[in-house]
């Protein structure tokens, strides 16, 4: 019996001993006292970033007024044109059926008119011995001139079918001139290549594509939760992805009425005027990102966006509020416009109050930085 008592007491005196030494270890812990700051008075800019790129204002195709075969071309991509520089020759190729066409009725209406000027002369003489009244000989006269007259038309049909213009003159079909000044662009043919005539079926072959670089437009696209923000006449700041440490300022000139479905979102496609200056050349298609200020605030309170929490539940925003020294008490605030790094405060808090960082770091000891060895030597 005294044993089993001697052996009682031996373990609560170490059960006592292991309690006093947890109790030592534990409390012996830095107490972590939590930093506060306080709202203070600045100017928030709500903006947003739309990517898309600068293209020229207005890119105009030349296409050919007849079909052929690319001849040859007098400009090449890159080259600045005036209106009615000659970009390329077009030979005419003629179609076997339609040529056929022609040449029959030329052949036809030459029998013709031979037939009627062999009747308008033989009733010119009938009518100067008086033999046939005059209306008689008005007739035959307007019989061969109008015989006449169609053949011209059949002539001009086949040589417009076999050159191309009915007068061989310098603004033939086939010469393809620029109809506006600027810069050619694109050449997607080259010489040999068909083309195709534009006409009310077909839009018909591309020969070139010329447009004026100094009148440049950013377009790009806007989700639809901020398309609602935007006005026309709004300044925008570009900055081409080609071009580094240069901005260009901008002006929203349209905003789409119908948006369109990418990857799950409605985008709309807005352009904006780019003003350029002779100190840089801008091409077309640069890749360019547009900052739009959404909405703008000044002299208003404001806090640091990190102070602020969220309830799980409900997700409204708080504040955690210095009462005594390091003792805090929730505040559910009601906030404003962001720019990412400070919010706007519009209920729940005055100048005075002392907001608890609560997501502080910690600063990092010496020898942190080989953890893993003191972890291994533990």
């Amino acid at each position: 019996m005294k044993i089993l008592k001697y052996l009682i007491i031996t373990l609560i005196i170490c059960g006592i001993l292991f309690a006093t030494a947890y109790f030592i270890k534990t409390n012996s812990k830095s107490i972590t006292n939590y930093e506060t700051e306080s709202p203070f008075i600045s100017s928030i800019e709500e903006k947003t970033v739309v990517t898309g790129k600068v293209i020229p204002e207005d890119e105009v195709e030349i296409k050919p007024q007849i079909s052929g075969i690319i001849h040859e071309l007098f400009v090449e991509e890159g080259d600045k044109v005036k209106e009615g520089d000659l970009l390329a020759k077009v030979k005419v190729v003629p179609n076997e059926g339609s040529l056929n066409s022609a040449k029959g009725r030329v052949a036809s209406l030459k029998i013709i008119l031979d037939n009627a000027k062999i009747e308008y002369d033989r009733n010119r003489s009938l009518f100067e011995k008086e033999i046939i009244s005059k209306q008689d000989f008005q007739n035959a006269s307007l019989n061969y001139n109008r015989a006449s007259q169609d053949l011209d038309n059949a002539k001009s049909d086949l040589q417009v079918i076999l050159l191309g213009s009915a007068g061989g003159s310098s603004t033939a079909n086939t010469n393809i001139r620029a109809t506006v000044p600027g810069t050619v662009l694109e050449i997607p043919v080259k010489e040999g290549d068909q083309v195709v005539e534009s006409n009310t079926f077909n839009a018909g072959t591309t020969i070139a594509t010329i447009a004026d670089l100094n009148k440049m437009i950013f377009e790009g696209k806007i989700d639809e939760s901020e398309v609602e923000k935007l006005k026309i006449d709004m300044s925008l700041v570009v900055n081409l992805g080609a071009i580094q440490d240069k901005d260009f300022e901008a002006k929203l000139k349209f905003i789409a009425p119908k948006g369109n479905e990418e990857q799950g979102a409605v985008k709309f496609k807005i352009e904006g005027d780019v003003f350029l200056d002779n100190s840089v050349s801008v091409r077309a298609g640069y890749s360019a990102n547009a900052s739009l200020v959404l909405e703008r605030k000044d002299s208003i309170m404001v806090i640091a966006e990190a102070l602020l929490q969220f309830d799980k539940k409900t997700e409204k925003t708080y504040v955690e509020i210095e009462k005594q020294d390091q003792t805090f008490e929730r505040v559910d605030i009601e906030v404003g416009i962001s720019d990412g790094i400070n919010v706007e405060v519009l209920s729940g808090l005055s100048m005075k109050d002392k907001i608890k960082v609560w997501n502080q770091t910690k600063p990092e000891k010496i020898g942190d930085s080989d953890g893993d060895n003191d972890d291994k030597e533990d």
